[in-house]
């Protein structure tokens, strides 16, 4: 069943066709150096850009996929959550294909299709947690099938992802600066005392990171010689070794709250591993002390390759496909949900 993934719902455009599990082919258009003068993601500037160059890549990925577009059978979309402009742009494409090709259209959740990716690679094993950990996005779930999640926790303010590039925004350093970060901390020493682990103090399973912001701040400002004097490429030639200690301990403290708040989910449901994935699962430690904690309580950890992490079609198109053989679909009324609203469960049932 060949199914176009179509992703925009931030600052990166990614299309892929795939057909029964396999990818066909892809492009991926990255908005990076457009919004780095600014520091983080321009809204306008990310919808205007999708705009410009997805007709583009939808040329390219035929290309090279030596497919027509009659061939395609499924058109899958992001409708959410994400930018809601940037998420218009490419719902506006994937209802145009729909009509013009007389194919089905799904509408897919973009959370849901960064965790359930990872079975491209790896095969899932249901029940399972689900950590979700973005720029914008900090979840945690319960996921029974490719058809069922429970919402265990989410973030209540600032995402684990934003923790970071706010910091290194602070830090001076290039956007996006969670890389950065992940690369000086490697050469670091940790100081497990030098931040709190942020909202750990309760008994539920929610997330909160915007206090190690104000706790960095607070460190930096007993500190300004860390800072450095301007966005460089080779920040990390320059960085002395307090500065490498300081992201060590940053991400400790970090990684230690997410560690904390699986441990207490896993005494809630009992499941067969952890599935990890976002733009946040290609930090290094992150990575690596998942996978302990999965191996302490004999589970096992799936956690995508780098590539599949970012924003990418390819996960909007395998996840479409899994649908589509189980008969879901939308129609033309398929609207886009913005970060901060709940994505319905709104398939209809193909007859």
């Amino acid at each position: 069943m060949l199914t176009l993934g179509i992703e925009t719902s931030c600052d990166e455009t990614g299309l892929s066709l795939v057909d029964n599990g396999q990818v066909i082919a892809e492009t991926l258009a990255s908005q990076i150096e457009i919004h780095s003068v600014f520091g983080g993601v321009v809204p306008e500037l990310a919808s205007r850009e999708h705009l410009k160059v997805l007709p583009q890549l939808f040329e390219i990925l035929l290309e090279r996929s030596k497919c027509s577009p009659k061939d395609i059978e499924v058109i899958a979309v992001t409708r959410g959550p994400g930018l809601l402009a940037s998420l218009l742009i490419g719902l506006g494409f994937a209802k145009g294909l729909a009509l013009s090709l007389g194919k089905n259209l799904i509408g897919i959740d973009h959370l849901l299709a960064h965790l359930l990716v990872t079975d491209l690679e790896q095969n899932l094993e249901f029940p399972c947690l689900g950590l979700l950990v973005s720029g914008g996005h900090t979840h945690l779930y319960l996921i029974k099938s490719f058809f069922e999640f429970k919402l265990l926790g989410k973030t209540l303010d600032d995402a684990i992802g934003e923790a970071f590039d706010k910091v290194a925004k602070m830090l001076n350093l290039p956007y996006p600066g969670g890389v950065f970060i992940d690369k000086l901390a490697r050469e670091g020493k940790v100081d497990k005392k030098m931040f709190p682990r942020p909202y750990i103090d309760n008994t539920n399973l929610d997330f909160s990171f915007s206090g190690i912001k104000t706790a960095v701040a607070n460190y930096l400002a007993m500190h300004p010689e860390l800072i450095f004097p301007r966005a460089e490429e080779n920040a990390i030639l320059l960085a002395n070794q307090e500065v490498k200690d300081m992201c060590a301990s940053l991400v400790y403290a970090l990684v230690e709250s997410l560690k904390i708040k699986i441990r207490r989910a896993l005494k809630l449901a009992k499941v067969k591993g952890l599935v990890v994935a976002g733009g946040v699962a290609c930090n290094s430690v992150l990575r690596q002390e998942l996978r302990i904690l999965c191996e302490e309580n004999n589970l096992k950890c799936w956690i995508p390759s780098p590539k599949l992490c970012t924003d990418n079609g390819i996960m909007i198109a395998y996840l479409g496909e899994i649908f589509a053989k189980a008969g879901f679909k939308h129609d033309l009324s398929l609207d886009a949900i913005p970060r901060g609203r709940t994505i319905p469960w709104d398939f209809k049932k193909r007859t």
